[in-house]
């Protein structure tokens, strides 16, 4: 199988861009067009379980990219996409528009645990190939004081859950039960395992002998 260390990333996250960079992947960005209403991919419907919804909506990411790819003429490369959701039981949080849906979302996390989910897909130009990451995050009890002061520094807004791990919450998480890259966006053992399947050159090959 032929390697290249370049593929298409058909995401706006600057999250995941940063997260390839980790594995030494250039990536092309594979960005919605004028055209597309990327927002109503993200739709949830009524009664979807946390884990379907999210590999539902990746899968869709995944055909408007690889339909982008082909409207736009470009050369073929291998096309990567990804979509996180963040759940109370079988409630998904979403991205909250405005102030009191960001509150109310906190609130909900306050002094108790949920899960993160990320699912990751790759089109290879013959086959896709998936993977789903889960994790458990616990969130300290948080004041309404708390809360407000987060939500004014806007940082919630264009997050799963209204909350962004990487930023000042973290200071507020207690226990992780799983991936932080996945929290983050990008569970980085997973899709090393799919790059390298794809035949995308990962920057810490797993072939290396063990010294042991």
């Amino acid at each position: 199988m032929q390697t290249t260390s370049t593929i298409y990333l058909a995401s706006q996250s600057p999250r995941r861009r940063q997260l390839l960079d980790q594995l030494g992947v250039a990536q092309t960005p594979l960005l919605p067009l004028p055209q597309e209403d990327a927002e109503a991919l993200e739709a949830v419907r009524t009664g979807e379980l946390p884990a379907k919804y999210v590999v539902r909506v990746t899968h869709l990411k995944l055909v408007a990219a690889r339909a982008r790819l082909a409207h736009l003429q470009w050369p073929t490369l291998p096309i990567l996409v990804a979509d996180t959701t963040v759940c109370v039981g079988r409630r998904i949080l979403g991205k909250p528009v405005d102030d009191e849906e960001a509150v109310s979302m906190l609130r909900a996390l306050s002094g108790r645990t949920h899960r993160v989910l990320t699912a990751v897909a790759i089109w290879t130009g013959r086959r896709r190939l998936s993977a789903l990451s889960s994790s458990r995050v616990r969130v300290a009890r948080l004041t309404d004081a708390a809360i407000t002061h987060y939500v004014a520094t806007g940082e919630p807004f264009g997050k799963a859950g209204a909350y962004a791990i990487q930023g000042a919450f973290a200071g507020w998480i207690e226990h992780i039960d799983g991936s932080h890259s996945g929290i983050m966006g990008l569970p980085l053992f997973e899709t090393a395992e799919l790059l390298r399947r794809a035949g995308i050159a990962v920057g810490l090959t797993m072939g290396a002998r063990s010294n042991r």
